[in-house]
């Protein structure tokens, strides 16, 4: 029997090398329709591959997904993240847990994650093929015919859809004529554009803050990341990822509140501020620093609330004190566009999750035919949760194929 793997990214080669190795008596084709295999794999985590996150509880991990939570929660108790780092382990390959529960190779190195993918799809016979993109797929009465661009065709028993999500929704239309919707796509894990605004003179500046979208009930702690076009880390990466749908409905013109001392709210900002104008009357405001604020931003934020380089606590006036409360606490900031990586984009929206079943990832409409990773409408926020979705989805299509082929015989 025949599966046809769509898709070279994670999501595809773990459903391939899985299937493959559950089954061996079961040929198992991967199809890319670039020239790149495990391209997302190669530039994660700046090269080094956030393979997934060290989160144990499966109510906690679904909180991640601000779409396909429910759907994910299912699946989480198929295999899981002690499952990931088990199955990688077990090919010699140790993951290491960052402060922020991210999880790396030990080697730092994206390489060894693709090594290791690579090594498994050559151990179990799978057949790979780069610059074959597929036209359409066509339901048989026993299987499917999978119509390629160059004008060839094949037979397969089983597909497994794990193209990555699409940009465009008439790029799933070949999906669509198999009798599939699709939720929209529009994009997700986006920086905020702030052209001309005079933060951007803080370029690398880098602090723990809370940011929040005005008018909304978005709100994300974390590293901001001061740029030369906005604001990026990973607190605005899982804002624009819990707020994809609702920013693009106004264009990403919006504007976004920073409180710059995460730990404080204007009441105690106030009550410390008063304080200190009391302990350290004649201290320079601009050597007041209390907060953890970075020198750099917090001089800019002072130059903000209009108090002079020399102004002393004692001399601060309720207006200024107003002010500089105001811009440590909500600073408001213009967002009049994003930057989406192109390499590492992050789709919300694809293939309705009504029509999938969690437990096997095959299609309830068309038999024979199953979804693994970012083409179906599940995203994830950063931190290695959109991987684990993709292990998670892989694996599971794979148990349930080989389970099917091996029932066949």
């Amino acid at each position: 029997m025949h599966l046809i793997v769509i898709g070279g990214g994670a999501a595809g080669f773990f459903c391939a090398v899985n299937a493959a190795r559950m089954n061996t008596a079961l040929k198992v084709s991967l199809v890319e329709k670039t020239g790149k295999l495990l391209a997302k794999v190669r530039i994660s985590g700046g090269g080094r591959c956030n393979v997934t996150h060290a989160c144990f509880s499966i109510p906690d991990m679904m909180k991640k997904y601000p779409r396909g939570g429910n759907f994910v929660k299912k699946a989480f108790h198929e295999f899981f993240t002690e499952d990931t780092i088990s199955w990688f382990n077990e090919r010699s390959v140790k993951l290491k847990t960052e402060k922020d529960g991210r999880m790396f190779p030990v080697t730092d190195s994206s390489e060894t994650i693709i090594n290791c993918l690579l090594s498994e799809a050559k151990k179990y016979n799978v057949g790979i093929r780069t610059n074959r993109e597929v036209r359409s797929l066509v339901k048989t009465e026993n299987g499917w015919t999978v119509q390629y661009t160059d004008g060839e065709s094949e037979y397969a028993d089983f597909i497994c859809v794990a193209c990555g999500g699409y940009p465009k929704e008439n790029m799933f239309g070949w999906l669509k004529e198999t009798g599939h919707s699709v939720e929209a796509p529009v994009p997700s894990l986006f920086t905020f554009n702030m052209p001309g605004n005079a933060i951007t003179q803080l370029t690398g500046v880098s602090t723990e803050a809370k940011a929040r979208i005005q008018g909304t009930k978005l709100e994300e702690t974390g590293a901001v990341l001061i740029t030369h076009w906005g604001m990026s880390g990973p607190a605005v990466l899982k804002l624009s990822a819990r707020g994809a749908r609702e920013l693009n409905a106004v264009k990403y013109q919006f504007t976004a509140l920073i409180n710059w001392c995460p730990g404080y709210n204007e009441n105690s900002l106030r009550e410390t501020i008063t304080n200190l104008r009391q302990s350290n009357p004649s201290q320079k405001i601009i050597n007041g620093n209390v907060f953890d604020v970075p020198r750099r931003l917090w001089e800019f934020l002072i130059t903000e609330s209009d108090i002079h380089a020399d102004l002393r606590w004692a001399d601060l006036s309720t207006g200024k004190l107003n002010a500089l409360i105001k811009n440590l606490s909500a600073h408001e900031l213009k967002v009049q566009g994003k930057t989406t990586f192109r390499e590492e984009f992050v789709t919300a929206g694809g293939i309705r999750l009504p029509e999938v079943n969690a437990a096997t990832m095959e299609s309830r409409i068309a038999q024979g035919l199953y979804f693994a990773g970012e083409i179906l409408d599940v995203d994830g926020v950063t931190g290695g949760f959109n991987f684990q979705h993709a292990w998670t989805s892989g694996w599971i299509a794979a148990k349930s194929i080989s389970a099917r082929s091996l029932s066949a015989k």
